[in-house]
C-alpha cells in the first residue's frame, strides 16, 4: 500500500504543472473564480484622512475643557471641507474628510451642545483619535489579492473597494462525473430488491458546483465494460473525470479494463481509511489531449474523503491555485478528544468523523465508510497515524469541513 502523502506527491505536481487557460470577467460573475494574476491597487484606501465618527473635527491645541468653541462649518460626508478657522471646530460626520488644520475627532458623546453655533469639550482630545488615515487599509502599488487566490464574497467587495470592475481568471474546468453499478437507483424511483439510492453523485456535483466547476453527469453506469467505456468517451472533452466504484479487481469492476481501453491508469491501495482503492490517469481524446481521470471507492464516505482529500486540491491547482492554497495538511490543527480508541489500525492511517467544539473532539457513534450521517453530523476529520491510539485528554490532529473547501 501506498501512504496517502507519497500519492499526493506523486498526483499534485502533475495537476500545478499544467497551462491553465484564462479569461477576463466582469466582477459581478467573479464569485468563486481563481485570479490568474496579483490584482494592485491603483489608489489608496481610504483616499483621505476622513472621520470614524460622528462628532467634531478639531485642532488639538485650541482645545481646552469646559472652554466653548464656535462650531465655523458642517463635514458631511462627501464633501470638501474648508480649512479650519483657528479656534473653531468642524461638524463631522462618519467617512467625512478631515478639513485641513484639523487633527483629531472627538465623537458627539463626549461633547456638550450649547447650541447649533457652539459646543463645550469635556477633556482634551488625543491626538488623531476617531481619523482613518490615507492608505490605512490599502495603500496605491499594494497587491491586494494574490495570484491564484479563490475568490470570496469579501475578496469581490474587495475588489469593488478598489474600483476593479473585471479581473483576470482562470476558465471554469469542465468536469465529468459518472457512478458505476448495477445496484443503483435515481432518488425519486421505487426501489427493487436489492438496490439503493444514489447519492455520490449528489455529493460529488454539489462539491463542484460551490468550486463555480462547470459539471457534466452521466448518472448511474450499470456494470458492464461496453457501458462504462462508452460513458468514459463520452466525457473525453471535460478537464477531469470522476468515477465512484468499479475500482476493485472483481469480476464486476470494470472501470480500470475500461480506462486502459481508452487511455491510461494507474491504481493503489492507499494506506488511509476511509478510501483505500484509488485510481488515477487519463482518457485519450479524439484529435489528441487528454482528461485527467480519478476512480474513487463506492462507499459513500470514502468517496467523499476521498475527494476532499485528494481530488478537490487537484482540481484547484488545474485552475491555477497555489500548492499552498490547496494543501488541507496546512491547516490542520490540534483538538483533545473526548474519546477512546484503544484498536487502531496498524497498516492505515485513520480518518474519523469527529464533532469539534471549543476544541473538544466527540466521536461520531458509528465509523463506517457507508455511512453517510457521519459526515452530516459531524465538523470535521481527526487524522490518526497508523497504530495510533487515543485515550481522552490526548491531542489529537483535526482539519475542519470548512477548511477543506476553501
Amino acid at each position: 500500500m501506498i501512504d496517502l502523502n507519497d500519492l499526493l506527491e506523486q498526483v499534485w505536481p502533475i495537476a500545478a504543472q499544467q497551462a491553465t487557460p484564462t479569461e477576463y470577467v466582469s466582477l459581478n460573475v467573479a464569485l468563486n473564480r481563481v485570479l490568474a494574476q496579483d490584482i494592485l491597487s491603483s489608489l489608496n484606501v481610504p483616499q483621505h484622512d476622513n472621520s470614524g465618527m460622528d462628532g467634531y473635527a478639531v485642532r488639538r491645541a485650541d482645545i481646552q475643557p469646559s472652554s466653548c468653541y464656535q462650531v465655523s462649518q458642517r463635514v458631511p460626508a462627501g464633501a470638501s471641507p474648508q480649512p479650519l478657522q483657528p479656534g473653531t471646530v468642524a461638524r463631522i460626520f462618519t467617512g467625512a474628510p478631515i478639513p485641513p488644520g484639523a487633527d483629531s475627532v472627538v465623537m458627539q458623546e463626549d461633547v456638550v451642545v450649547n447650541d447649533e453655533a457652539s459646543v463645550t469639550f469635556n477633556a482634551t482630545p488625543r491626538l488623531g483619535q476617531w481619523i482613518r488615515r490615507t492608505g490605512e487599509d490599502i495603500a496605491t502599488g499594494q497587491v491586494v489579492l494574490a495570484k491564484g487566490t479563490r475568490l470570496d464574497a469579501i475578496h469581490v467587495g474587495l475588489l469593488a473597494s478598489i474600483g476593479v470592475s473585471t479581473v483576470l481568471v482562470s476558465k471554469r474546468l469542465k468536469v465529468g462525473v459518472m457512478v458505476t453499478g448495477s445496484e443503483l437507483q435515481s432518488p425519486g424511483q421505487v426501489l427493487q430488491p436489492g438496490q439503493i439510492y444514489n447519492s455520490n453523485e449528489y455529493v460529488w456535483c454539489g462539491l463542484l458546483e460551490s468550486m463555480n466547476v462547470e459539471v457534466r453527469s452521466v448518472g448511474i453506469v450499470p456494470d458492464n465494460l461496453e457501458a462504462t467505456c462508452s460513458a468514459f468517451q463520452s466525457l473525453a472533452d471535460c478537464d477531469a473525470v470522476i468515477s465512484s466504484g468499479g475500482v476493485s479487481v472483481g469480476e464486476e469492476d470494470h472501470v480500470k479494463p475500461a480506462i486502459e481501453k481508452v487511455g491510461q491508469l494507474r491504481s493503489w491501495k492507499v494506506a488511509m481509511k476511509p478510501g483505500k482503492p484509488i485510481a488515477f490517469g487519463h482518457i485519450n481524446r479524439q484529435g489528441g489531449g487528454q482528461s485527467w481521470f480519478f476512480g474513487l471507492p463506492g462507499n459513500p464516505v470514502s468517496s467523499a474523503v476521498a475527494f476532499q482529500l485528494i481530488v478537490k486540491p487537484f482540481l484547484g491547482l488545474l485552475e491555477g491555485q497555489t500548492r499552498e492554497k490547496v494543501d488541507w495538511r496546512s491547516r490542520t490543527r490540534k483538538v483533545q478528544a473526548e474519546f477512546a480508541w484503544p484498536t487502531p489500525d496498524s497498516r492505515r492511517e485513520e480518518f474519523l468523523r469527529a464533532d469539534v467544539q471549543s476544541d473538544k473532539a466527540k466521536l461520531f457513534e458509528n465509523q463506517s465508510s457507508g455511512v453517510l450521517t457521519s459526515l452530516a453530523r459531524s465538523t470535521g476529520l481527526i487524522r490518526l497515524a497508523k497504530g495510533q491510539r487515543v485515550n481522552p485528554g490526548d491531542w489529537v490532529d483535526y482539519v475542519a469541513y470548512q477548511d477543506l473547501m476553501r
